[in-house]
């Protein structure tokens, strides 16, 4: 498969003119429809979409390159636009973009990865890339291309390789990015020019989304001068153990070649000491303040924890509907009692129940890696059941906040355990990893948690009893449902609303009315902001510019799906109007809700889940009011703008 098989005549426009980066995404997926690439041309774009919030896939040297790998794609494809006067696509080098490649990759199978990857790097060669922004008809276009492949690709090699025909190299580099279809394979393109310009001999290893593609050796490794990690991803990095490594942004790899070459040449990188003989993961270090890197250990827990979660509760809720619907509210064993309840509660269970030693093990493991899992699962279990010194089997559990210490307190003492066996011999050094990091992590996991129990049993103990007065005393629960609801409009994903969910959420393993309640207020906190906006975009056209207006209308299915992410884009353009707006909306939502004794036992899924929540009525009238109330707000603070087109 050549690049020119996915790439048809009716799937380029030259010469386009566009006004901006939305403009030339419509274009770009048009033509994919046009060209029946996709199935359904809504969820594609989307992905799209979702990708370039990521950050721009425009790469500089006047290209951009969106890209998608969806299930909304028949086969894999190409589609190509020209821009004579340039479209602005907030490329690193802030020139406008006039090449525009957009991929549509499907989610089976991997050869048309290697296809892309020559396009990535033929793109690299300036005077090819001017003959195409150059091209007169797309016939003309079709033939530069199968010219330079023809040229680069005469044995049909299948990935980029080495600068030279060496079995050595003095560089080695692994190139990631998050999705793992362009950036990668253009960060290795650049290296690998690099490296041809300086005459240096370097091999790079591609970790695109069909795996990882030329492969570094461990005789490479150990020849090499030094190892690039370009990567915006997690990557193996064990295998380097006692090399030079550095590590930076995949965007450096396209942008800095030369440069990154150079720290390993010039010994400028740093050696890499593996803290365990097992599989280091590697992630960009950005000289990070503690605080950040330990939200980004319990972020890690959470993303891992939230599927349990999500898809325990709402099987759990629907045994609850089950029983409801059967006659059975208000039973002793309420949930339990149909057989069809029934099972769904046992099943809804096992996976809710999982939610603390999942969290816990993430936790330890983004601190400590692999050795970190043992720790953190166990101690997570541990704080489930409440194990004591006098009853190990379970006594007070600590729930939430047994797991959180569990994983921290874990996986920083596996990281002072493996310290100090650096100091063992070397002859040891096998057996670390599987004998002596999982009896002692095992062994310090069951003191500590025993330990601890009784003390985080009592304060979880303590917040439960707290959570049932709460429910008892309007004059408490209503500010706290305000407040969590209002900090879910804080920063839409950041974390201020990871803080008030990931509390709602720990908060409905108590299984109180006033853990519903605070459930149903995070819930509703989250809807506010994207349908707020979208009423806005509707009611008051003058306040917005004509793609605001244009994309808006999507608002309304994520608001009313609880995706808060939706508004992001209108907070970035307009925090100082946006955001108050769409906070105060959020905190009446919560209070109302919380005021109406709304309740809700599912952590997620909007208006999907309305036969869980509990006064479902009232609880779409503090929706109501609450988007109203943040439209009126963004009405007010959006002054109207001359440009209504």
């Amino acid at each position: 498969m050549r690049i020119t098989d996915l790439l048809k005549k009716n799937g380029i426009a030259l010469n386009v003119k566009l006004s901006g980066k939305s403009e030339a995404i419509d274009k770009l997926v048009s033509l994919h429809e046009k060209c029946g690439n996709l199935k359904n041309t809504a969820v594609y774009k989307e992905g799209i979409l979702k990708r370039e919030e990521m950050g721009t896939t425009a790469i500089g040297m006047e290209i951009a390159i969106p890209h998608a790998k969806s299930a909304a794609v028949k086969s894999p494809a190409l589609t190509a636009i020209t821009v004579a006067d340039g479209v602005d696509y907030g490329a690193p080098d802030g020139a406008p973009c006039k090449l525009l490649f957009m991929i549509a990759a499907t989610t089976d199978g991997d050869v048309h990865l290697e296809v892309l990857a020559r396009l990535m790097q033929m793109l690299m060669d300036e005077d090819f890339t001017a003959k195409l922004k150059n091209a007169k008809t797309a016939g003309e276009f079709l033939a530069i291309i199968d010219a330079k492949e023809t040229e680069k690709f005469p044995e049909e090699a299948s990935a980029p390789t080495t600068a030279t025909e060496k079995t050595g190299y003095r560089v080695l580099a692994v190139t990631a990015c998050p999705t793992g279809i362009a950036h990668t394979y253009m960060a290795a393109e650049a290296l690998v020019k690099a490296g041809e310009k300086m005459g240096i001999t370097i091999k790079v290893e591609t970790n695109g989304s069909g795996g990882a593609k030329n492969v570094l050796t461990a005789d490479e490794i150990s020849d090499c001068d030094g190892i690039i990690i370009a990567a915006d991803k997690n990557v193996e990095t064990a295998r380097f153990n006692g090399k030079p490594v550095y590590s930076t942004k995949v965007a450096d790899g396209i942008h800095k070649p030369e440069e990154l070459i150079n720290k390993i040449v010039n010994g400028e990188a740093q050696i890499f000491h593996s803290s365990s003989n097992d599989s280091n993961i590697h992630s960009v270090d950005t000289g990070e303040s503690a605080g950040r890197k330990i939200y980004k250990h319990l972020m890690n827990g959470v993303s891992h924890m939230l599927p349990f979660v999500v898809a325990g509760g709402i099987f759990i809720a629907i045994a609850f509907l089950i029983d409801t619907m059967a006659g059975n509210a208000g039973t002793a064993d309420f949930g339990m009692v149909n057989p069809a309840a029934a099972w769904f509660k046992t099943i809804g269970g096992y996976a809710f129940n999982l939610m603390v030693p999942i969290l816990a093990g993430y936790i330890a493991m983004s601190i400590a890696d692999r050795p970190g899992l043992l720790v953190g699962l166990v101690g997570g279990l541990l704080a489930t059941a409440g194990s004591t010194f006098a009853l190990p089997s379970g006594d007070i559990p600590s729930g939430f906040l047994g797991g959180l210490l569990a994983g921290f307190a874990g996986g920083y003492l596996m990281l002072l355990l493996e310290k100090l066996c650096d100091k063992m011999p070397h002859s040891l050094e096998g057996i670390k990893p599987v004998l002596i990091y999982p009896i002692a992590g095992l062994g310090i996991t069951g003191v500590m948690m025993c330990a601890v129990n009784p003390i985080m049993g009592w304060i979880n103990t303590a917040m439960t009893n707290a959570l049932n007065a709460m429910a008892e005393n309007e004059a408490l629960i209503i500010p706290l449902c305000a407040l969590l609801a209002a900090m879910m409009s804080i920063d839409m994903g950041g974390p201020f609303n990871k803080a008030a969910y990931v509390f709602a959420t720990g908060a409905l393993s108590s299984g109180t009315d006033a853990a519903y309640m605070i459930m149903a207020a995070v819930m509703i906190g989250g809807m506010v902001p994207p349908i707020a906006i979208a009423l806005s975009n509707t009611f008051f056209k003058s306040r917005w510019t004509a793609e605001e207006r244009k994309n808006a209308t999507v608002n309304y299915i994520m608001g009313l799906s609880f995706v808060t992410e939706g508004a992001i884009p209108y907070a970035a353009g307009h925090p100082l109007q946006v955001i108050p707006s769409c906070m105060i909306g959020s905190a009446f939502a919560g209070a109302l809700s919380a005021l109406f004794s709304c309740t809700l036992m599912a952590p997620h899924g909007g208006i999907f889940v309305v036969a869980t929540i509990g006064n479902p009525l009232m609880y779409f009238v503090a929706l109501a009011v609450g988007s109203l109330i943040g439209m009126l707000l963004l009405t007010f603070l959006m002054k109207p703008i001359k440009d209504k087109a």
